[in-house]
């Protein structure tokens, strides 16, 4: 998918995105669970870039539980950025928040972070060099040693046992009430508009977009979950 397919999809599925993937957070439940401990070392005043941050629900969690910290929200999508704005200003965090529309590109670089997020992002950017400049982006907005946490779509889709997990993933779908459209739809972006990369491939892209120590530490179906730190010298252009 090119830039103007993906925001596309995102400002269409905007009004109801939160409502078809509410039967799938457990998955969300149980990645949020070990951030948690992943963040806790984190400064009192932390500033935490959320890449590509959807609806909100990764900010709303972190900041209802570190009360000093302060986000930047990144999000290409002009409805998803409204739906987030509104959810954080219910929950009385928008004031913490500097909302950014558009692609991390376009983000000034004046001010680092401790930290950031970045949760089923890099699988639509299907080359793998564009893929290495968009961590690469996030690691020169991050402090030396700051952390990334991530998540993607993962597997190796060479392996026999690729078509299994495949099934068990959509019939998870299937019974999480989300429609027989979306998931035929689903898995035709599965064939064409995703990277989904095995284990090794991700780690070498963080390696070669400026991070180090990159960690699997999670795993549900076919999401997988990663913390990295970014080098201590300055990451590549």
């Amino acid at each position: 998918m090119n830039r103007e397919e993906i925001t596309q999809l995102f400002e269409q599925q905007a009004p109801h995105y939160d409502t078809q993937w509410e039967k799938m957070a457990p998955i969300n439940d149980g990645m949020y669970f070990l951030i948690e401990t992943l963040v806790s070392d984190l400064p009192s005043n932390a500033r935490i870039l959320c890449v590509g941050a959807g609806t909100g629900r990764e900010v709303i969690f972190l900041a209802r539980r570190f009360k000093g910290w302060d986000f930047t929200v990144v999000e290409p999508s002009g409805a998803m950025l409204n739906l987030c704005r509104e959810l954080l200003e219910k929950e009385g965090i928008a004031s913490r928040c500097h909302f950014h529309e558009g692609y991390l590109d376009t983000l000034s670089m004046t001010d680092k972070h401790d930290a950031a997020t970045c949760f089923n992002v890099s699988h639509f950017i299907l080359d793998r060099e564009q893929r290495t400049t968009f961590f690469a982006e996030i690691a020169h907005r991050l402090k030396p040693n700051g952390l990334l946490i991530s998540s993607d779509l993962s597997f190796d889709t060479r392996a026999e046992n690729y078509q299994s997990i495949l099934t068990l993933w959509f019939r998870v779908m299937s019974d999480a009430d989300i429609s027989a459209e979306n998931i035929e739809r689903m898995k035709n972006t599965y064939k064409n508009d995703v990277a989904i990369l095995p284990l090794q491939d991700i780690i070498s892209i963080f390696n070669k977009a400026g991070f180090k120590d990159s960690t699997p530490f999670y795993q549900a179906g076919l999401i997988q979950a990663y913390f990295s730190r970014r080098n201590a010298y300055s990451a590549p252009s």
